[in-house]
């Protein structure tokens, strides 16, 4: 069977756009999977939410990235992209990312720019480092992958909202000249960026639809037609389940049930008990 990485290769060869929601957890990407989808990326913001209940401002670890993704990736037979913030260190750091990543079973690693502590790239105070250290970053993912992690690396840069869209796309030109497989230019904030983006960087790019963010959230066939190949929506499951224990927990408290939910039949099919009865029969002792 291919590897994650090999999938992931395979997929990004084929025509269309791959459209990837975010998880945050091996129940979330279990249901991506079982919805259709070809492809998931685990978000940094959705993980330090969900495990940490805390904002996604550079307060996880990268051993609690790594147990995080190891589950997902163990959940799912699709390929899975994972959130490597910024290596979480100096260039040795990065590789030793890359290589805990493509173990646990990532297809994918994002690697970013941002200054640690860093932070969601969609919130203000955020700051990216110098060019030469974000290339240094990026040749250090890069050697991982060439020594042997089967993986691929996507590089971001947050320099648009902070050193302007003409340095940005430069960062992702000298990304992709270093071996980088996706460049991924956060937060451009209009079409007329996206555009010039795609038409001036080669190779595969994706684009973040964050709702309410600061990118024009378009769907995935003007995005395919501008010259994306990847749409991602990391927060989207994270959004809808709060409002929905939300809503749950307001009817709790009222008195009432909450007005959707599953049957008990459907929630144990959710997570997975007709397939383990199934497995546990093959095993169970018969009298002689």
């Amino acid at each position: 069977m291919n590897s994650p990485a090999q999938r992931l290769r395979d997929l990004l060869q084929s025509p269309g756009i791959l459209t990837m929601p975010g998880c945050h957890d091996a129940i979330s990407a279990k249901l991506i999977e079982r919805s259709g989808f070809e492809a998931t990326f685990m978000s940094g913001f959705a993980v330090s939410a969900a495990r940490l209940g805390l904002p996604d401002t550079g307060l996880i670890s990268y051993a609690e990235m790594l147990d995080q993704g190891r589950a997902i990736c163990d959940a799912v037979s699709i390929p899975v992209f994972g959130d490597g913030d910024t290596g979480f260190g100096n260039p040795i750091n990065v590789k030793r990312t890359v290589r805990g990543y493509a173990a646990a079973g990532f297809a994918c690693v994002m690697i970013e720019d941002q200054l640690a502590p860093k932070r969601c790239g969609h919130t203000h105070g955020k700051a990216v480092v110098g060019r030469d250290e974000a290339l240094m970053r990026i040749q250090a993912a890069v050697d991982a992958r060439q020594a042997g992690a089967d993986i691929l690396i996507m590089a971001r840069t947050d320099a648009r909202g902070t050193e302007g869209l003409d340095e940005a796309i430069t960062r992702c030109r000298q990304f992709r000249e270093i071996g980088a497989d996706i460049t991924f230019l956060e937060a451009p904030e209009s079409e007329e960026e996206m555009r010039r983006y795609c038409t001036e960087v080669g190779g595969p790019k994706m684009a973040n639809m964050i709702e309410f963010g600061r990118t024009p959230l378009l769907p995935p066939a003007q995005l395919a037609a501008i010259g994306y190949r990847i749409a991602v929506y990391p927060l989207t499951l994270l959004n809808v389940s709060i409002l929905a224990m939300r809503d749950a927990l307001e009817a709790l408290r009222n008195g009432r049930a909450p007005s959707r939910l599953l049957n008990f039949e459907q929630l144990t099919s959710c997570v997975g008990f007709p397939e383990y009865c199934a497995e546990e029969a093959r095993y169970k002792l018969t009298e002689r």
